[in-house]
């Protein structure tokens, strides 16, 4: 870091930054290819005038797709079905359509905002929920405050997490919250895990009044012997939701085409407002 004024870090989990945060005083700019940008914020590096910018407008599509087939996968029990073949069964049912469904989207931004235009166009029923209520949005048409959450999500016959990871946001998922959702409702989270109580989770999953499809988790990778691996009505994936084929080389792309911004003296893209911890809506 000494003598560097650019930062383009790579594993967005990383810690290094803070730990060697005595040695950057000549750092001007970091760059996170991530969305969230939660494992690198801290107070010295907010109070600075370093400028912190992310990968925003990169997952966006690849991961409403993945909501979108998290919502349908659980309509027509994808899961149960996966277990009777693994036992050779011939199980006819019934299963759900989706059309006509609700979705509550959690998370405002980009990424919940394609997620919502995606699951309109499925036929789905979608609210938001955000930082303050309001009504007429053009893709959420109703947004209620997300600090009320417990008070929506009985609504909600899919809740998708799409928030970033605040100190407004850890936790928002806790047992109220899971206890309100109406029975046979299902989790999507794509966010980040701590959004979530996963104690609360593992008791609500284990009662059969919900189920969950997990992209991400507090502690990552999962253990082998966390509880959650064989919880029921649960759907588990390694973190990847917006990882499709290419997206290093379009991580890369768009870090080169903002450091020819950097290089030309010109106002660089998405720029993180370090205080709220993400790329306010409207922003660059």
């Amino acid at each position: 870091m000494r003598g560097a004024r650019g930062v383009m870090l790579w594993d967005y989990f990383s810690k290094a930054v803070r730990t060697v945060w005595g040695e950057a005083g000549s750092v001007e700019w970091i760059h996170v290819t991530a969305a969230g940008v939660d494992t690198l914020l801290f107070d010295e590096l907010r109070d600075s005038d370093v400028v912190v910018t992310n990968a925003h407008g990169v997952f966006d599509r690849p991961i409403a797709e993945y909501v979108l087939g998290a919502v349908i996968a659980q309509a027509k029990d994808s899961r149960g079905s996966l277990e009777s073949q693994r036992r050779h069964e011939w199980h006819h049912r019934e299963t759900r359509s989706v059309l006509g469904t609700n979705a509550l989207v959690v998370g405002t931004g980009a990424i919940g905002r394609e997620t919502a235009r995606l699951l309109r166009a499925a036929g789905l029923q979608v609210r938001g929920a955000g930082r303050v209520a309001r009504s007429g949005d053009a893709d959420f048409g109703e947004v209620v405050a997300s600090g009320n959450l417990s008070a929506a999500v009985g609504w909600a016959d899919h809740v998708v997490l799409a928030a970033p990871l605040t100190d407004a946001t850890r936790g928002l998922v806790d047992a109220e919250v899971l206890a309100a959702m109406r029975p046979g409702a299902h989790l999507i989270n794509i966010a980040r895990g701590p959004i979530v109580d996963e104690a609360a989770l593992l008791a609500a999953l284990s009662d059969g009044r919900i189920a969950a499809t997990l992209d991400v988790f507090d502690r990552e990778p999962l253990p082998p012997d966390h509880p959650l691996w064989d919880a029921p009505n649960v759907t588990i994936t390694a973190h990847m939701s917006g990882d499709v084929i290419g997206w290093r080389d379009t991580l890369s792309a768009q870090f080169a085409a903002n450091v020819r911004r950097w290089l030309a003296d010109e106002p660089l893209l998405n720029v993180v407002d370090k205080k709220l911890g993400y790329v306010p809506t409207g922003a660059r």
